[in-house]
C-alpha cells in the first residue's frame, strides 16, 4: 500500500468519511487454524473469549507476552466449526504461529501461514455497501463483525464486516491471483483508492490503536484502556498472571485522547506536561482533517480526568491540550 495515490492523503481521508475508498491491506497476515483442538488453542493463546461469538463472526483480541505486553492485536475470522482465520500484523505472523502451536498443547490442531495465497482488499466508508452492491450483492448484507463466504466471478472469496477507519466497511479476502482483477472491478464502481497516510489519519480520528505505538513491548491491554478485550472468566491464557497483577497494583500509565490547540501536528514521543510536571508522552498524533486541529493519543497518568488541561511540548513550544473522549470523530 503506498503512502497515497495521486489525489493525496487529505482527499482520500475525506472520501472515506463522505463516500467510500478502497485500501490494499494485504500486508496483514492470515494464519489458518483448524482441527478439533483449534478453539481451545485460540482460547489459550489470546485474551478474548471466543465463546462470546460463533461461526460466521469475527472477534478483536490480543496476543500477550508472558509479561502482559501486547505482542500483537488480531482479528479472528471464525469461518466454520473448527476453522479459524487469524489476522495478525504481517511482521508478527511467525510469532503468532508459534503462539498457536504452543496453545495447541499437543491437541489435534493444524496451523498454516496462508498469507501469500490471498490478498485482502478493504472497502471503507458510509457508502461502501451501496457502491459495492452491483459488483457483490451479498456484501450489503454482511453484518458488523460478521463474515460470509461467496464468489467473485466464480472465485471463492470471504467478506468480513470489519475495518480500521471508524466508518462502516468490509474486508475482502481473495485468492492472490485474482486480486488485481477484483481491485480494478471495485474502483470501476466509483470507489477511490486510498493509501497508508489516510489509513493512519482515519484510525487516529477513530481513536484506534496501532501496534508499535499504542500497543507493543511494555504496553499491556490495560495500559491501552482495552480491558474489554480481556476475558477474566474463560480460564488461563498467556500473560494472564502478569495482567492480573497489574490490575491489582493499579494501571499506570493509561491511554487517553488529547485535543491539542495547534495547527502544527503533534507527533509520537512528544512530552505532555501538567504545569512543570511531566505526566505522559504522545503515542500517535496529527492534525485531524475533519476537526482542523491537532489530536493525539497519549500514555498519561491515570488520575487526569476528562477535561483536564495539559500542555504538549511541540518541539520547544508548549501548546494547550485537553483530555477528551475517544473517538475524536464519531460516525
Amino acid at each position: 500500500m503506498p503512502l497515497s495515490y495521486p489525489a493525496g492523503t487529505l482527499a482520500e481521508h475525506q472520501a472515506c468519511r463522505s463516500a467510500a475508498v478502497v485500501f490494499d491491506v494485504s500486508h496483514l497476515g492470515t494464519v489458518r487454524v483448524s482441527g478439533p483442538g483449534a478453539f481451545d488453542a485460540l482460547q489459550r493463546a489470546f485474551t478474548n473469549d471466543l465463546a462470546k461469538i460463533e461461526p460466521g463472526r469475527c472477534q478483536y483480541t490480543h496476543s500477550l507476552s508472558e509479561d502482559g505486553s501486547v505482542a500483537d492485536d488480531i482479528i479472528v475470522w471464525w469461518r466454520a466449526a473448527d476453522v479459524f482465520d487469524v489476522m495478525p500484523n504481517a511482521s508478527n505472523t511467525d510469532r503468532i504461529c508459534r503462539a498457536l502451536v504452543d496453545g495447541a498443547a499437543g491437541a489435534e490442531v493444524k496451523v498454516d501461514d496462508v498469507t501469500t495465497e490471498r490478498a485482502v482488499i478493504a472497502v471503507q466508508g458510509p457508502q461502501a455497501r451501496e457502491l459495492l452492491a452491483p459488483l457483490l450483492p451479498e456484501a450489503a448484507a454482511v453484518g458488523r463483525f460478521r463474515i460470509i463466504e461467496t464468489t467473485f466471478d466464480g472465485t471463492p472469496i470471504v467478506i468480513a464486516g470489519t475495518g480500521y477507519t471508524g466508518e462502516d466497511g468490509l474486508e475482502i479476502a481473495v485468492p492472490a491471483q485474482r486480486a488485481a482483477e477484483l481491485w480494478r472491478a471495485v474502483t470501476a464502481m466509483g470507489i477511490e483508492p486510498a493509501g497508508l497516510g489516510a489509513r493512519d489519519t482515519l484510525r487516529l480520528e477513530a481513536g484506534l490503536p496501532l501496534h508499535g505505538h499504542e500497543l507493543g513491548d511494555g504496553i499491556t491491554s490495560l495500559n491501552a484502556d482495552l480491558e474489554w478485550v480481556v476475558s477474566w472468566t474463560k480460564g488461563d491464557f498467556v500473560g494472564r498472571e502478569a495482567l492480573a497483577a497489574q490490575k491489582e497494583a493499579g494501571v499506570t500509565p493509561i491511554l487517553r485522547g488529547l485535543s491539542v490547540d495547534t495547527k502544527r501536528p503533534p507527533r509520537a514521543e512528544m512530552d505532555v506536561y501538567r504545569g512543570d510536571t511531566l505526566v505522559g508522552r504522545i503515542t500517535s498524533g496529527n492534525i485531524s482533517p475533519v476537526l482542523g486541529h491537532g489530536i493525539a493519543m497519549a500514555m498519561i497518568e491515570p488520575g487526569l480526568e476528562l477535561g483536564s488541561v495539559l500542555e504538549v511540548d511541540l518541539r520547544g513550544k508548549r501548546v494547550p491540550a485537553t483530555v477528551v473522549e475517544m473517538p475524536f470523530v464519531k460516525r
